[in-house]
């Protein structure tokens, strides 16, 4: 299949595209059907509201995640010196580039999306309220504490600044939701499940059988000529709990008070928190980088996809940076598009998903680990009238459009 120019339709017209943010849209549809997987290079406000148009993305997204300008007042270069973006706002004109934008991906999302916001604190109690008011105070699902570098001891007067933060917010109240687990350590197994049951050998824990809350219905009632503690009800019916007693699940004390078993070998692993510590960014010799400046951690993208999406689902991150988001959704097997306005964050998108990432501790001579080798983005060569000339290996629809 060549590549050819294909025009934007009539509904995408009325677009104020300038030059800078032409749309230039590539997609590969020949290794796994008609999954969607692009990368803009324009900017995200005019990309935002062409797919708002797009009858297969629009209510279609299942998970954004967007790592934005933090409004640090800095400018941002890659290893090898080259301007990467600015990030120098007034407060009010951050807040109106940020709700502009969120807006869209609201109504992007599909009824089971969620989105995840990465930012500091310097501005994520402001975009808190921002998106309070957009997705709705009762779909704020939390706000990740990430641990993002070692311990520094050259802070002055005042703490070291080791976190940021994510804020994870629904559509709806039925998102997709995988909930994550960490495995046990064995010093964990030998602290949380301490006994072990003498006919089987099963390790297990004690645990009450009520929780807190009065109830009228059957968890209220007498069992086994008990009545639930004052103020709480029993966590199962009489009837269920008899049947545990009966499979041997409810362990007596010596004066009589029921307890449940639960076994260690029916555990998941230890639900994940809102504090993660095991995603630091660049932090020895041997990580993996792009050289583009903020790149984030690739096992925290692939946790967030996991946790929110499932296999086919698609991701959007309109931040995209270093293209961190859609390595990891691509080989998760999601679809994904990615959108930055930078030149060096498309140019190093392009070089990660066919050469890989390479080592930080030596990264000019050491031969870079190949992670993915997808020539998802080769080089268009295109005739002085824009058409294409000959074929690439990996097909790409094509557009470019200016204003």
């Amino acid at each position: 299949m060549a590549v050819g120019i294909v025009p934007l339709r009539r509904e995408e017209q009325h677009l104020n595209l300038v030059p800078k943010s032409d749309i230039r849209f590539r997609q590969t549809n020949s290794y796994d059907g008609n999954a969607i997987k692009r990368l803009y290079h324009a900017d995200n406000i005019d990309v935002l509201n062409a797919l708002t148009f797009d009858a297969d993305v629009c209510g279609k997204v299942i998970l954004i995640y967007i790592d934005p300008p933090y409004n640090t007042g800095g400018a941002f270069e890659t290893r090898d010196f080259k301007h990467a973006y600015n990030d120098c706002f007034t407060i009010q004109n951050y807040l109106s580039f940020m709700r502009e934008r969120l807006e869209l991906m609201h109504r992007l999302l599909s009824d089971e999306g969620s989105i995840y916001v990465h930012l500091d604190s310097n501005m994520v109690f402001h975009i808190k309220l921002m998106m309070d008011e957009i997705f709705g105070m009762a779909n704020f699902k939390g706000m990740i504490t990430r641990k993002k570098c070692k311990s520094k001891n050259f802070t002055r007067k005042t703490y070291g600044n080791i976190s940021d933060y994510i804020l994870f917010y629904s559509k709806t109240d039925n998102p997709i939701w995988n909930r994550p687990y960490e495995e046990w350590s064995d010093e964990k197994v030998l602290k949380e499940y301490p006994y072990i049951e003498e006919q089987t050998h099963r390790r297990y824990k004690k645990v009450p059988i009520h929780a807190p809350g009065i109830r009228k219905g059957a968890t209220g009632e007498v069992w086994r000529g008990m009545m639930p503690p004052e103020g709480k009800h029993w966590q199962f019916t009489p009837d269920k709990l008899d049947e545990m007693d009966a499979k041997g699940e409810i362990y007596w004390s010596a004066n009589g008070n029921p307890r449940r078993k639960v076994y260690y070998d029916r555990s998941n692993g230890v639900p994940v928190q809102d504090i993660w510590l095991d995603y630091l960014d660049v932090n020895n010799q041997n990580t993996l980088i792009t050289g583009y400046p903020t790149e984030k951690n690739l096992d925290m993208l692939k946790r967030i996809i996991e946790t929110s999406s499932r296999p086919g689902d698609l991701v959007l991150d309109c931040f995209a940076g270093s293209g961190t988001t859609l390595v990891a959704a691509e080989e998760l097997g999601r679809q994904w598009i990615g959108v930055d306005i930078g030149d060096e964050a498309v140019l190093a998108i392009k070089k990660r998903f066919k050469n890989g990432s390479k080592p930080l501790g030596d990264y000019v001579k050491k031969k870079a680990k190949q992670q993915i080798q997808l020539d998802l983005f080769e080089e268009e060569k295109l005739g002085e009238d824009n058409t294409c000339l000959g074929f690439v290996s990996t097909c790409f629809d094509f557009y470019e459009e200016v204003f």
